[in-house]
This record gives structure tokens, sequence and C-alpha cells, in this order.
């Protein structure tokens, strides 16, 4: 799992349980672990949606970072959060089907952001990227969004959908990163890495 390629070797996790993240970070191409962290995602009275994102990709990079450090002293771990922000609003993942529905109701016929952050951790930094998107939704009926729920496709996703999957056709337009609101911004992680000294 060495990531390197004419650069000083070293071990490159990803401190995620997401298959999605798994998928992106595979197409850049590069040898890497798995760390399964255990990190809150819980947002703090009165901080900003944007620090919230990044407080928690950090947090899973140093996380996955201690975890592996019994492994490997020279590793680079990745951590990284994506959120659904609307009007100051952070929409997470649902809890049930009728959470789903409610935050499907409210991205109808509106432009939400898509905020993803990438953290790299190693023993003498955690640099972080950020990514915004902007997501435009066309106006959905009560139906449409029953029978997407039905589907099981919102559950575990920011914002009760999937842009890779049945939701793509919700979706009026796009402004932004699609592997950013997928969970991984692959142009953001790439500059991280290369700068951790992993080929990309």
């Amino acid at each position: 799992m060495r990531g390197c390629r004419g650069y000083a070797c070293a071990m490159l996790y990803l401190a995620s349980q997401s298959p999605r993240r798994r998928e992106l970070l595979a197409q850049l191409d590069v040898a890497f672990g798995i760390l399964d962290v255990d990190v809150p995602e819980v947002r703090r009275p009165g901080e900003l949606p944007r620090a919230y994102v990044e407080r928690v990709a950090r947090a899973k990079a140093q996380a996955g970072l201690s975890a592996s450090r019994e492994r490997d002293s020279d590793a680079v771990v990745l951590g990284a959060d994506t959120e659904v922000l609307l009007d100051d609003r952070v929409f997470g993942k649902p809890r049930d089907a009728e959470d789903a529905m409610a935050m499907l109701r409210a991205l109808s016929g509106r432009t939400h952001a898509v905020v993803s952050v990438v953290a790299c951790a190693t023993a003498v930094a955690n640099d972080v990227a950020v990514c915004e998107s902007a997501v435009g939704f066309a106006k959905l009926d009560d139906d449409a969004i029953a029978r997407y729920v039905a589907t099981g496709e919102s559950f575990g996703k920011a914002g009760a959908y999937a842009i890779q999957g049945r939701a793509a056709a919700f979706i009026a337009h796009l402004s932004g990163s699609y592997s950013g609101v997928m969970g991984l911004p692959l142009f953001e992680t790439a500059q991280l890495l290369r700068g951790a000294g992993i080929a990309v």
C-alpha cells in the first residue's frame, strides 16, 4: 500500500468507511488502506456551518493518524466531511424516512451549497482543502419525494440524496465539483496528496 512513485515512500490511508469515498480515491490510481474512525458529527452551538465541516474533516484525519501510528510512523491520512447547507442550516444524514422527506422538501426548487472538506494529516502537518459547489434542485412533488425515499438511497447521505444515483434526475444545475458533491473532491484531494509526497 505504499503510495510512492518517485517520491519518498509513505503509507496512505483513508479514514472513512464510505464506499463512495473509496471509489473516488481509487480513481486517482493510488494504493491506500482503510481506517475505521469514530468521530462525532455534531455541530456545536453557534458554530458556523463551514467551520463545522472543516473541524470534522480535520478530526477524522487526526483520529486516523493516531490509529495508524502503530503501523507506520510515516503515514499520510485523509479524512473528509461533506455537508449540504441551506439558509445556515446543515443537512446531515437523515435519521429516518420522515426526516429524509423533510430535507428533500426543503431543498425542492432551491439552490443549496455542498461543502466538502478534505484534511490530510501527517506527523508534521494537518492541511485542508475546501470545495464548495452549488446544486439547484427542480421542484419536487411529494409523490416524487416519497418514491425516492422508498428506494433507500437517501439514507447515509448528507441532504438525503445521492447525486450519482436516482437523485441525478432532480438536479437542474450544478456549479462546482461533481466528485465534491459525492463526498471527495478529487482535484483538491490530488493537490493535498502531492503536497504530502504522494505521486498522483
